[in-house]
């Protein structure tokens, strides 16, 4: 996959996540300002973000260019986001799991080196 078709796919997916918890959680159909300000900075990470070829998904980066405040917020809203992906977004949250998976297998056998 290249690497402009994987980083559109991975904002896709935060904002999906971030339109989620906030819709669950602030009401409404329009993103509160507290999310649409995190789904900005999210996509502005993702768009600089130069690991993009080797990465899968920000958690699994050795370099967190997240700011804390709002590392904090969105690990909220993907463990809030996370599971319920399944009944929202099948698709994409069985492609997560698999990615996951694959990775965790990779970087185990980096370990062993």
């Amino acid at each position: 996959m290249n690497i402009e078709k994987k980083r559109q796919r991975e904002k896709e997916t935060v904002s999906l996540m971030i339109s989620l918890y906030c819709r669950k959680k602030h009401g409404g159909k329009e993103l509160c300002s507290d999310c649409a300000a995190l789904e900005t900075y999210a996509r502005s990470r993702s768009d600089h973000c130069p690991f993009m070829e080797t990465k899968t998904f920000c958690a699994n980066c050795k370099v967190h260019c997240y700011r804390p405040e709002m590392r904090e917020k969105i690990r909220e809203v993907m463990r809030f986001s996370g599971p319920r992906m399944i009944f929202h977004h099948p698709v994409m949250a069985v492609r997560h799991v698999i990615e996951t998976k694959k990775e965790r297998r990779r970087l185990e056998k980096e370990d062993e080196r």
